[in-house]
């Protein structure tokens, strides 16, 4: 977290927690006097734009990132650890947003307003500070809606193959299903049995269940149930 204090002749940082040093926005400035000598807001120009600059790897690094989840998210396996993926990355991108949120409405005043702390002169460079937070803004709000939508697709994958998977254990359960009702009738104390007077009776009852097995496979292979 840092604290930015302007004055007509002064400016003061303050860092929270960890943070880069200042010292090459300070250089910046010491190699332009002329543009230093209108004033501290110069150097407040400095550190905004060494700030927005140090954004651009951390917004690559998760566009990178999310190109990477979107073929684990394709893949033929499903991975619990995408989903936490995704879920952190979208933390993440929130986090970067409530951050960048406020530097976007205060380089569009610098652009406008306080023209008792900066100078005419200054202005353009503000509002090149606000084009870059604003195409910031706008890479995290792209990227927020990517993952949205590869959030969607993975719970439809996910039901789609739990769907797949309970279509062939239905198949194979309908396969079973068959010749265990043939067979069941064999359990019955039935006095007229077709293998009580027909030596054929067996070969012919296994061929039918073989038959009947063979033409429910080959249905649910059209049908890709299989």
């Amino acid at each position: 977290m840092n604290h930015i204090f302007l004055g007509p002749r002064y400016l003061v940082t303050v860092r929270h927690g960890a943070s880069l040093s200042y010292a090459p926005a300070r250089r910046n400035c010491e190699h332009t006097p002329e543009l230093l000598a209108l004033g501290p807001s110069y150097g407040l120009y400095g550190v905004l734009d060494f700030i927005v600059d140090n954004m651009s790897p951390i917004i690559r690094d998760f566009r990178e990132e999310l190109q990477q989840l979107e073929k684990d998210i394709f893949a033929e396996t499903f991975n619990r650890d995408t989903v936490r993926r995704l879920y952190d990355m979208q933390h993440e991108l929130m986090r970067l947003r409530l951050a960048v949120a406020p530097l976007q409405d205060l380089s569009s005043q610098l652009v406008r307003l306080h023209a008792n702390l900066i100078p005419d002169e200054l202005r353009a460079y503000f509002r090149d500070v606000y084009d870059h937070v604003f195409r910031v803004n706008e890479s995290i709000s792209a990227m927020r809606e990517m993952l949205a939508a590869a959030i969607s697709v993975n719970l439809s994958l996910v039901s789609f193959g739990q769907n797949e998977v309970m279509k062939k254990l239905a198949g194979w359960a309908a396969m079973l299903a068959a010749p265990t009702l043939l067979t069941s009738w064999y359990g019955m104390n039935f006095t007229h049995m077709p293998e009580l007077s027909q030596p054929w009776a067996y070969p012919a009852m296994i061929t039918l269940m073989v038959a009947v097995v063979g033409g429910i496979y080959f249905l649910l292979k059209r049908s890709k149930w299989l």
